[in-house]
């Protein structure tokens, strides 16, 4: 049978340790090691990762707070399995989560499958932040290919031969760290598939700073990765494209209605028949657009009837933004953009 090493890193996640450890203990595929590494934690968490290390299926790292990549590149180093898989500490895998990765890595002709990556679902609480977080992963899985550039890294498994002929995991990288190394494999002509039948479920996402300091985070970090890899078209978008345009198309909209409203009234009339000679080119051209993004909202899967989510929704769009603008800064300061 194949020896699968499962790398899971924890940095003050004491509440979350023994349901994700939990999960992974009872995975129905043998045999199996499972690489537990504290990433500098002062929760409580470490302690809570030494008690598990007396199971047989578990061995634990302590580090200093290196980071994530760190704290695979470690788990890797030490790890035995002809395959190596990630998750994260605030997740549970399904059972079967290992057997269903496995079973779809068998490669098809012509292919090299090094990487299998599954779905994630995020649960929901009684919050508007969970909510859309929700929505949002579903959306990016909905249209998923079978052949992938994005092994996540909640829910993937690499081949352990090719993990190393790349380098492993990069420490340099703090975020996007799974888009990274996805995007090494796939330069160095492998495979990621993609497969729904592998399922971890993702503690609910809660608390709008945490929230949309995250996806800050995020933007800045795919900046960084479009500098490194040209061209790379990605194919885990969903609907966060729509929230990214949201703050520049609302912007646009009320520049069109002034506009709108600045030609109806500037001969000092507000009279019907000069509604028509008020839609003038300048406000067809900047409206047209924003229109365009509005039926593209209202057919998307977003929360569009809660006043508080499109504050969250336009606020995420202003987060964005701000990252992305962060990203470029970094390029023209050449710095990594942690």
């Amino acid at each position: 049978m194949t020896l699968v090493s499962i790398a899971v890193c924890v940095r003050n996640g004491v509440d979350w340790i023994d349901g994700c450890l939990e999960s992974l203990v009872n995975q129905t595929h043998s045999p199996i090691e499972i690489i537990l590494v504290d990433d500098g934690s002062t929760d409580g968490s470490k302690e809570k990762s030494e008690s598990w290390a007396a199971h047989e299926l578990v061995r634990v790292i302590t580090q200093p707070a290196l980071g994530l990549s760190a704290g695979r590149m470690a788990a890797l180093e030490v790890s035995k399995g002809e395959w190596f898989a990630i998750t994260d500490i605030d997740t549970m895998p399904e059972s079967d989560w290992i057997q269903r990765m496995l079973e779809s890595s068998i490669s098809r002709e012509s292919e090299e499958v090094v990487a299998v990556t599954g779905r994630t679902v995020f649960a929901r609480s009684d919050d508007v932040i969970s909510t859309i977080r929700s929505i949002e992963i579903e959306s990016k899985y909905r249209s998923r290919p079978r052949i992938t550039k994005l092994a996540n890294g909640p829910c993937s498994m690499f081949k352990r031969e090719s993990l190393e002929k790349i380098g492993g995991f990069n420490p340099d990288w703090y975020h996007a760290e799974d888009m990274e190394v996805s995007l090494k494999l796939v330069e160095a002509g492998g495979i990621i598939v993609y497969t729904n039948t592998a399922v971890v479920n993702h503690v609910p996402e809660t608390g709008l700073k945490r929230f949309l300091h995250k996806r800050r985070r995020d933007a800045r970090a795919h900046v960084r990765i479009h500098r490194r890899y040209k061209g790379v078209k990605h194919d885990f978008i969903g609907s966060s494209w729509a929230v990214l345009w949201m703050l520049p198309m609302v912007m646009l909209g009320l520049v069109s209605i002034g506009l709108f409203v600045n030609n109806l009234s500037q001969d000092g009339t507000w009279e019907a028949a000069s509604f028509y000679d008020s839609i003038s080119t300048e406000f067809l051209l900047i409206g047209i657009l924003p229109l365009f993004w509005l039926i593209s909202f209202v057919k998307s899967d977003l929360p569009k009837a809660n006043p508080k989510a499109l504050i969250v929704l336009l606020s995420w769009s202003f987060y964005l933004w701000q990252g992305i603008t962060m990203g470029y800064m970094d390029a023209l300061l050449r710095r990594n953009g942690h």
